[in-house]
């Protein structure tokens, strides 16, 4: 299950647009951009954990 997640890591990050280098103020975000980094802090998180 970890290799899967790594992968989706690995294609999220080419795929799907960086809001940190968009300079995104998270206090300003839309619903569905809040919705969009937490599905990217999960695979990100769990493509880490060991």
């Amino acid at each position: 299950m970890h290799k899967i997640f790594k992968l989706i890591a690995q294609i999220n990050k080419l795929a799907l647009p960086s809001f940190t280098k968009q300079q995104l103020d998270i206090t300003k975000a839309k619903k569905w951009q809040l919705a969009f980094i937490a599905y990217r802090y999960y695979v990100t998180k769990r493509a880490l954990d060991s």
